[in-house]
């Protein structure tokens, strides 16, 4: 496990096609330099150069274009092991350049669930031409809450409709010829009223305001004027468009960490180059114990988010209308993985210090990029509470399932456009977490982890909540937080096992576990809401990390062997 580094980086676990086209992404951007980079970014300017390569590459028609829309191309699939790794270097050189393919897949993934084959082929043939795909579900006053849209569709006598309404941050709204728009019909109340139809921002009914942020990205806003809605246009109507907009984000959503990951890799470069080449008060930074710190910490949270994302990704290749357990994989993955990248991204400023806001640092351009991961398709907070939906099954109705096998196979990922309704979720059921801790358990820190995780499996009967804190988000949050540490550390030692990590990294991932555990513990000992056996719980599970000098020496030596591996073309 290691981090990427596009000079050395040779995609083997890809067939021959698929490590061309990754290869020739990290061509564009390093044949465009670092200076380019960021001057576009501060610029603000939009990357006419980078749809030019979208449309001369393919890649998105390559990897986002399911088998059975492809016409017997057997190049094109939905490959979320490809689409991963795009998502990574996107992010390691801009996520304002993912960005263009994050909300394509969303638009994408409202089409293909659909049954209209009309809209199947014209998504295929835009992707073929190049283009990227919109997705209209946001408004001003309503945010995300499809409930109160002001999108209007009156019958037109005909069986279409003539739509009219605003929509606001919706991403490609300047340039996509496909924008799957959700809006309610007139003449009916309820779920019954709600449909998923696509619009072209072409259209003379399309009104296109603005970019609402300053950035190279195109986040829209655009109103549809007595917009005409063709028979042929509707994609899904009634609940099945709630449905359709859930599973959605749960396809967009698995983007996102990714991008977070490649952020961060690219900052660690960037901080880890200039602090090893640094001397201050006759010292080199890297010296200083809290520079020591930082990088260590930072390296090992980097190599957890890896190892966390890259096992499940084989968890989502995987799922099937009968296995759901990537919904919960996937939200742990949005709202942990991008959280942690922040905080690592956080530390790395307080040693690149400075050069972290010039302008023509690779750092100054993430750092606004990076405090926008946590908070796309859903907050932190949503994903949380969604999280917790699986606690009780997680934590004690385990069964024997098969083992999820890797997959970085060009395989069609094609189920994730048959996800079940979204109601459920509370049945999924998971294999044993604690399987995924026996190789591990001669390390200390992985011993006094998994004994921790044993105590807040034994939380609900030694500290109950109260039926206050049952219905009090604040609590659950906190409560949430403790969780997710189990099924974080279970995948990451899953695929720790697969890749053959290190037993002195894996233990300094759970240093910072059992460190996050004590952190976390202590917020739940602080809430107002917290009962005296909750405070006590809290109190008696504050541990101190098993400290091995010479093993947290051999990594940092890992980590400073990584000062001037990679540094952009300029």
């Amino acid at each position: 496990m290691h981090l990427f580094n596009p000079v050395t980086e040779t995609f083997d676990e890809f067939d021959p096609n698929t490590r061309g086209l990754l290869r020739s992404v990290v061509e564009f951007f390093e044949s465009k330099g670092k200076q380019a980079l960021c001057r576009d970014a501060n610029a603000g300017v939009w990357y006419e150069d980078w749809m030019r390569f979208l449309a001369r590459s393919r890649i998105l028609a390559h990897f986002a274009t399911p088998a059975k829309h492809a016409d017997g191309d057997p190049e094109k699939r939905w490959d979320t092991a490809f689409i991963s790794k795009f998502n990574e270097i996107t992010g390691f050189y801009g996520a304002q350049y993912w960005y263009a393919w994050g909300v394509s897949t969303l638009g994408l993934a409202i089409i293909w669930q659909s049954d209209n084959d009309k809209a199947h082929r014209h998504a295929a043939e835009e992707l073929d031409r190049g283009g990227i795909i919109g997705f209209g579900l946001s408004e001003k006053d309503h945010g995300a809450d499809i409930y109160s849209t002001d999108m209007l569709l009156t019958p037109d006598g005909s069986g279409g409709f003539r739509a009219t309404g605003g929509k606001y941050y919706i991403g490609n709204g300047n340039v996509a010829r496909i924008v799957p728009v959700i809006g309610r019909r007139t003449d009916l109340d309820g779920p019954d009223a709600y449909v998923w139809f696509t619009v072209d921002s072409g259209h003379p009914h399309y009104k296109l305001l603005e970019n609402v942020v300053h950035g190279q990205n195109y986040v829209s806003a655009f109103d549809l004027d007595d917009y005409p809605v063709a028979p042929g246009d509707v994609l899904h109507t009634g609940r099945a468009a709630f449905d359709a907009a859930m599973a959605a984000v749960n396809c967009g959503k698995f983007n996102i960490g990714m991008v977070a990951i490649g952020i961060t890799e690219h900052c660690f470069y960037e901080t880890i180059n200039q602090a090893a080449s640094k001397i201050l008060f006759g010292h080199p930074v890297t010296d200083f114990g809290q520079v020591r710190r930082i990088l260590t910490d930072s390296y090992a949270r980097l190599i957890a988010m890896k190892l966390y994302h890259e096992r499940a990704i084989d968890y989502m290749r995987c799922s099937s209308p009968e296995d759901r357990r990537f919904v919960m994989y996937n939200s742990i993955g949005k709202m942990k993985v991008t959280r942690e990248a922040e905080r690592a991204l956080t530390e790395l400023l307080d040693v690149i210090s400075a050069k972290g806001f010039e302008k023509d640092s690779y750092f100054s351009v993430a750092r606004a990029m990076m405090a926008s991961m946590p908070r796309l398709e859903g907050t932190a907070h949503v994903n949380m509470a969604l999280t917790l939906k699986f606690m009780p099954n997680f934590l004690f109705n385990s069964v024997d399932l098969p083992a999820i096998p890797v997959r970085r196979d060009p395989g069609d990922d094609e189920a994730l456009f048959r996800q079940p309704p979204a109601s459920g979720l509370s049945k999924v059921r998971f294999h044993h977490w604690r399987l995924a801790f026996a190789p591990w358990r001669h390390l200390p820190n992985v011993a006094l982890f998994e004994s921790l995780a044993d105590r807040f499996a034994g939380f609900s009967v030694e500290a109950p909540p109260t039926d206050a804190q049952a219905v009090d988000l604040d609590y659950q949050l906190a409560l949430g937080e403790l969780f997710t540490l189990l099924p974080y550390a279970q995948l990451i030692l899953e695929q720790a096992t697969i890749a053959g990590v290190t037993d002195d990294l894996v233990d300094t991932l759970f240093e910072l576990f059992v460190r996050d555990f004590s952190r976390y513990a202590l917020d739940m000992h602080s809430k107002a809401s917290s009962t005296a056996a909750q405070q006590e719980w809290a109190l008696d599970v504050l541990r101190k990390p098993a400290i091995d000098e010479a093993r947290s020496a051999r990594v940092y030596d890992e980590v400073l062997a990584l000062a001037g591996s990679y540094e952009m073309n300029p």
